[in-house]
């Protein structure tokens, strides 16, 4: 039945265990019809990621624009310089939404009741493939955007000049873009330190809210499985060396880290507590293993984005294995 999943023989700490081939699975009949919406969306990411990389922000013209406020021609400069990078952090925060239609649409295949979510992930790779890669994309964009304050710097003096309504007749077309509601919700999607994880977060907990008569271990368990799949995967030569490519190693990191952080959002015990489907001991201990460039900010996503980290229910070893 083509790339299906392997199921390893072995069941360690009652722990799922499967090997997921995240290169070559290709959508099958059933899979074909969500799978080419996501993909629709997918297939903008890397220019998403392109645009933000190659984001230099307007931090020179802004600062001599303020300092000297009577300047006409800095002023012009400051505001057409800010424009067009206000334009490009629109464009970001639509393929946001596009993505959190895309998640649902996902969470939709992988959970619904006809199958187990073991089941879902053994008949669907293609799909769960993509899910992998929307956290992949995610962990990827809010790694760039942490290192790039000139983002909010950008785009609080792009408002602050709008509402002071101080340029005359100075390219105001583009509030017919980024109108005052446009710019509130762009606002409060860049306050986030990871902005693209917080709307995964919620896209998956508004998933389970609105499907009430779907059971909530449907989604846990297809997060927990997938957690199961990269951690396995991460700490097994034999199957680690099958790996095409180097960076799927990287990739498994971050889509581990990713279904950890949604499951700590959407499980009401989170994902660190004795009874957690998830080994978070064995999750923190195969990214320890991996050289500390590439680990680092995936350590500190599921220190700073996880929701239940320093509940009371916490072992203090999980706690002192990231700190």
């Amino acid at each position: 039945m083509g790339n299906l999943l392997k199921v390893l023989t072995r069941e360690i700490e009652n722990y799922p265990h499967f090997f997921l081939d995240f290169e070559n699975a290709r959508p099958t009949d059933c899979e074909k019809e969500v799978w080419n919406q996501v993909n629709a969306v997918l297939q903008d990411s890397e220019s998403i990621l392109s645009g933000l990389q190659a984001y230099k922000g307007a931090g020179q013209e802004i600062r001599e624009a303020i300092q000297n406020p009577n300047d006409m021609l800095l002023q012009e400069r400051a505001w057409n310089s800010v424009c067009p990078l206000v334009i490009r952090l629109k464009k970001f925060y639509g393929f946001s939404l596009r993505l959190e239609k895309a998640l649902q649409s996902l969470l939709e295949s992988l959970t619904c009741p006809s199958h187990t979510p073991t089941q879902h992930l053994e008949k669907e790779q293609a799909l769960a493939k993509q899910f992998a890669e929307i956290l992949h994309f995610t962990l990827r964009f809010d790694e760039l955007k942490m290192r790039i304050p000139a983002i909010q710097n950008d785009f609080s003096y792009y408002r602050r000049t709008i509402s002071r309504n101080k340029i005359n007749n100075m390219n105001l077309d583009i509030e017919n873009e980024v109108n005052n509601e446009m710019a509130n919700r762009m606002s409060l999607f860049y306050a986030e330190a990871t902005p693209m994880l917080k709307t995964l977060s919620t896209a998956t907990t508004n998933f389970v809210s609105e499907n009430k008569t779907l059971p909530l271990e449907n989604t846990t368990d297809c997060l927990s499985t997938m957690a199961s799949v990269c951690k396995v995967m991460l700490e097994t030569p034999e199957y680690t060396s099958r790996f095409n490519s180097e960076d799927t190693l990287l990739f498994c990191m971050r889509v581990m880290v990713g279904v950890i952080i949604l499951y700590d959002h959407v499980h009401p015990a989170g994902a660190f507590t004795k009874s957690s489907k998830i080994d978070m001991k064995g999750c923190i201990k195969v990214l320890k293993d991996q050289p500390a460039d590439n680990v680092e900010g995936l350590l500190n996503a599921l220190k700073f984005t996880t929701k239940h980290l320093n509940d009371e229910t916490t072992p203090k070893a999980i706690r002192a294995m990231l700190q």
